[in-house]
């Protein structure tokens, strides 16, 4: 039998719009956008448990399905890797190097859209130990134990752009940064074709910028995407025990009147 239509396995492409998806998708992935999963419109996170279990209900999902993600964009994987964790499915994968790879060695795509049955699925009490709120950023700032990761582009960092591209800082917001955070973008964690640097590599990168498995790590981007990327980066491939991602990041910090920032 093909892996791919296996019943205990869920492929979901996941991304802002279809568009990619509706061009061709991996055989038997179902597509799940953002903007009516995980993120509410103002791109600030939703947890609402019965809209999880029904959508894990209808994808025909249980507690005992493989969920692998891909996706358009990398940080739209670890996002829902990360989301998924907060609500304790146990078994959830990201595919390595995501759609771009798939496509660059010329694998099976498809237009079909997969046939579901679908399930009933109870979601675990949700584990916010994954993430880290306002009052706990603010506590972290210069605080020797803790190192605060800025997964945003440099402009952004530099307080030249507001959000993902060149736009600067419109009324009610303000560009720059968390004061005393690095900056390592999360995009450096992987090769040309998108894979994931060697566990040398990455143990470099982060190290050498001061983010070390003993201090307490808080990563953040714009709307906890991004930072999520790094966080898995992190946690799963470099086994840091102490890693949180901030998922309001500067969707919150940045329209705050009073936060602090450096640029």
């Amino acid at each position: 039998m093909n892996i791919l239509s296996s019943p205990n396995l869920r492929i979901i492409e996941i991304d802002l719009d279809h568009t990619s998806y509706q061009s061709g998708h991996i055989p038997s992935a179902i597509f799940w956008s953002r903007l009516n999963t995980t993120n509410e419109s103002d791109f600030r996170v939703q947890f609402d448990r019965l809209k999880l279990e029904h959508l894990m209900g209808k994808s025909g999902i249980t507690k005992d399905t493989t969920i692998v993600i891909y996706s358009g964009s990398f940080a739209g994987a670890s996002f829902l890797f990360w989301y998924l964790k907060i609500w304790g499915h146990e078994d959830v994968k990201i595919l390595n190097g995501s759609r771009q790879k798939w496509m660059a060695e010329g694998r099976e795509l498809t237009v079909e859209i997969p046939k579901i049955t679908a399930s009933t699925y109870t979601a675990s009490e949700p584990n916010f130990n994954w993430r880290v709120s306002l009052v706990e950023v603010q506590k972290a700032i210069n605080h020797s134990q803790y190192v605060l990761v800025d997964a945003r582009t440099v402009q952004e960092y530099n307080g030249e752009w507001f959000w993902f591209t060149d736009q600067p800082a419109q009324e009610g917001e303000r560009s720059g940064h968390i004061p005393g955070a690095v900056h390592i973008g999360f995009e450096l964690a992987l090769n040309d074709d998108a894979t994931f640097k060697s566990r040398e590599e990455l143990s470099l990168l982060y190290s050498s910028k001061g983010v070390t498995s003993e201090k307490e790590i808080i990563t953040y981007c714009t709307v906890g995407a991004r930072s999520s990327f790094t966080w898995f980066v992190l946690k799963y491939l470099l086994g840091y025990p102490h890693v949180r991602n901030y998922d309001g990041s500067w969707n919150e910090w940045g329209r705050l009147p009073n936060s602090a920032i450096e640029i």
